[in-house]
């Protein structure tokens, strides 16, 4: 049985661990409230590029002659876009990420496809991914807490170069969508090429329905629509990327403070346990003297 001295030292140490966990709670709560900040204040700006876009589609008729969204029908190698976090301690966030990943290269394998590739985006999914042996063409880090849109466009800058250039036929986007402080959902979107029912949207809406949205108005474009809709599309990929990247940010810090939070209470639980545990060795000790101090007067008797 552990002495007291022992249970005292453990208690202190799970102790200090208590406050590191708890402080580190505190840290991702403050991040994760203005990651949430940042996913609002861009959610106006998707959803008027996405009219434009519909917009500007649906008067053009025939978009299928876009380079961005040109369908291929050689499947010779694909890519894949796992986005995770630069640092651990954020319980089965990056694990999710890659292991959907991984699923995803296999579907593409088995869809036809020769050769599957990684772009990996934060620190532990490019480390893992290697260490299983996979294929990573770029690896981007040290953004992964904090996006900003330079970011995103050098990602959507890379990805679109190699598509454009025939080095991938198809990019598919794996990253976690914040749905809420306690749930993370792992969502993989095929950004490359651009999908149809993505720039159209959705075509079953009445068109005279007085939703005031763009892709309802009747609109003179200046350019000519599938001019303007060739130029906005680079523009949709940086916000889509930019977009995937604040959701896992703050994706990451939930999870994080989920993790600590989860942590800060089990060291609690250790601490109450160990504090019992110390006390009965304690009143063992005692009763162990008393017991002596008997047995020391009756021989004397």
């Amino acid at each position: 049985m552990p002495s007291q001295q022992d249970i005292k030292q453990r208690i202190v140490s799970v102790t200090g661990t208590s406050k590191i966990t708890r402080a580190m709670e505190l840290v991702a709560s403050a991040k994760l409230r203005r990651a949430q900040l940042r996913i609002e204040a861009l959610r106006p700006y998707a959803k008027g590029m996405s009219e434009l876009m519909s917009g500007a589609a649906r008067r053009a008729g025939n978009v299928s002659g876009l380079p961005l969204m040109a369908e291929r029908e050689e499947h010779r190698r694909a890519a894949v876009i796992a986005v995770t976090g630069d640092r651990g301690l954020a319980g089965a966030f990056n694990v999710n990420v890659v292991r959907q990943g991984l699923a995803t290269a296999e579907e593409l394998l088995a869809e036809g496809f020769a050769e599957v590739v990684f772009t990996a985006v934060g620190k532990k999914g490019g480390g893992t991914l290697r260490f299983r042996g996979r294929e990573v063409d770029h690896h981007f880090q040290g953004f992964s807490s904090e996006p900003t849109y330079d970011d995103a466009h050098v990602i959507a800058d890379f990805v679109s170069t190699r598509f454009l250039e025939g080095e991938t036929d198809r990019v598919m986007l794996v990253y976690n969508e914040f749905k809420s402080v306690v749930e993370q959902r792992v969502v993989t979107e095929q950004l490359l090429p651009v999908p149809r029912t993505v720039v159209m949207g959705d075509e079953d809406e009445d068109e005279d329905a007085p939703s005031g949205g763009l892709s309802q108005a009747v609109a003179d474009f200046e350019p000519e629509p599938a001019v303007l809709l060739e130029k906005l599309l680079p523009t949709f990929i940086d916000t889509t990327i930019y977009r995937a990247l604040l959701e896992s940010a703050a994706a990451e810090h939930a999870a994080r403070r989920t993790a600590m939070s989860n942590a800060s209470d089990n060291a609690e639980q250790l601490i109450a346990d160990l504090t019992l545990a110390m006390n009965r060795a304690r009143q063992a000790a005692i009763t162990q003297e008393i017991l002596e101090v008997v047995a020391g007067a009756d021989a004397l008797t």
